[in-house]
């Protein structure tokens, strides 16, 4: 999830040997196992694709792809069209959802687990009715879409044990700032299926720094991410590169915002932020223990 206000986030608190060498040389250790490089899916590849290459998706969003990679990134995730998957803080405008509601509706079940409603906060109002008017203006696509809520008072996703898979792009960042992140990883936790997959993209932090607790730069080190969700019974399984970008600095007064789409400096730095363009994404895969 991308940024919002901190009279937002307040509002939400309160809620082998060489051949020739000698017989007797020592050994070397083995090197460690990796993951085997995933067999790339093609059915559900030309799912995927058919799905981005929908109506439904504005050019706006369109043009993101180029930073998001989402067809490369679901597939890494390994999802099919026939799990159950909770995507968790979709975000005002369902960026992720227009691909993963189509992709999963004739043969799954998608949950969306969106923020909780704030009395009287009317960006946080506004937000939601923007998200729920989303899924209404398509019901052929969103229909079957099933709404949850995950914060303060209520962090049950999805039924117990249910989900293939989960999802959360960009918003372990939030949660930190909110001060649940370990309450937010452990309803994802309880949502899937032993074994089930957590898909996590997020802003990578300079692992040169400490890691502030609260990320208020939007940034996380992806050793604080990993030590965080493993903490909660998952083991990381696999790391990919597909959402870097070795132009991101990561120092910017207005922290990762000030990078496209947010250009939170406004016009000052423009052509800079646009030439970075979007933020150096960890992308991680975690299995539930």
């Amino acid at each position: 999830m991308r940024a919002r206000p901190m009279a937002v986030l307040a509002a939400l608190v309160l809620l082998t040997a060489c051949a020739g060498a000698p017989s007797d040389a020592p050994v070397p250790p083995a090197a460690p196992d990796r993951p085997a490089a995933p067999v790339r899916d093609a059915a559900t590849a030309a799912a995927i694709e058919a799905v981005l290459g929908g109506n439904q998706r504005s050019a706006a969003n369109r043009a993101r792809d180029e930073y998001r990679h989402p067809l490369e990134t679901l597939l890494f995730f390994g999802i099919k069209p026939e799990m159950t998957v909770v995507e968790v803080w979709p975000g005002v405008g369902g960026w992720y959802t227009e691909v993963l509601a189509p992709l999963l509706r004739d043969r799954g079940r998608f949950y969306t687990a969106t923020m909780p409603p704030v009395p009287g906060n009317e960006y946080v109002t506004l937000s939601l009715e923007r998200f729920h008017e989303k899924l209404a203006s398509r019901p052929d696509l969103y229909g079957k879409v099933e709404v949850t809520r995950m914060g303060p008072g209520n962090f049950e996703i999805a039924p117990p044990g249910s989900a293939d898979m989960v999802l959360a792009f960009d918003n372990l960042h939030d949660w930190m700032n909110l001060g649940f992140a370990p309450d937010a990883i452990a309803a994802m936790h309880r949502a899937l299926e032993p074994g089930g997959i957590l898909g996590l993209v997020e802003h990578r932090g300079d692992p040169a720094k400490p890691q502030d607790p609260r990320a208020a730069n939007g940034y996380v080190s992806e050793k604080a991410a990993i030590e965080l969700i493993e903490a909660a019974g998952f083991e990381l399984v696999d790391r990919s590169e597909i959402n870097a970008n070795s132009e991101d600095t990561k120092d910017y007064e207005q922290g990762v915002w000030a990078l496209p789409p947010d250009y939170r400096a406004g016009n000052r730095d423009r052509a800079r932020y646009e030439a970075i363009g979007e933020s150096d994404r960890m992308t991680l895969k975690f299995r539930r223990r």
